[in-house]
């Protein structure tokens, strides 16, 4: 199934890495809400995706028919219940990811900040721009250099020279 550029994109990052387990249980789950999900009795073009073990992302072509408010409001109802099935927290937008190496982790806002001053994230440090809004975005402005990002507006000036 083909997906438009402009279908829009929610992402819910994990608070840890998911084991391989539980992502193979988490890919039946979201597989099923997307092919279950409506707005307004219609059948949303959904799909859903797990990225490095840390990233579950919905996806809704809205050329099929829009995400309502109360379409919306199912997904978030969903999300937290993962995050009470999982044990994980996902709608934390204050967990911050980046990339270390081969690795994908994530800290705490007050950690992140504390990396920063370190020198252990730099201007180069690949960050996660979870704020996307469409597949596009997604697959161009997600993964970025920290100097590239929204994190460098709010952060940059902790980073060491």
């Amino acid at each position: 199934m083909r997906f438009s550029e402009q279908s829009r994109v929610w992402i819910y990052q994990s608070d840890r890495e998911l084991y391989e387990d539980e992502v193979k249980q988490l890919h039946e789950i979201l597989n099923k809400f997307a092919a279950e999900w409506t707005a307004h009795n219609h059948q949303l073009k959904a799909k859903a995706e797990i990225r490095y073990n840390r990233f579950l992302i919905l996806i809704v072509d809205e050329n099929q028919a829009g995400a309502s408010g109360c379409s919306i409001d199912k997904s978030v109802n969903f999300i937290k219940r993962l995050e009470q099935e999982f044990g994980i927290t996902l709608l934390d937008r204050f967990n911050l990811a980046y990339r270390e190496g081969e690795k994908v982790l994530s800290a705490p806002r007050d950690e992140f900040e504390d990396l920063l001053r370190s020198g252990k994230i730099n201007s180069n440090t690949i960050v996660y721009n979870n704020l996307v809004q469409n597949l596009e975005q997604l697959e161009t402005k997600w993964e970025v250099p920290f100097k590239d990002s929204w994190h460098n507006q709010l952060f940059g000036n902790l980073i060491t020279t």
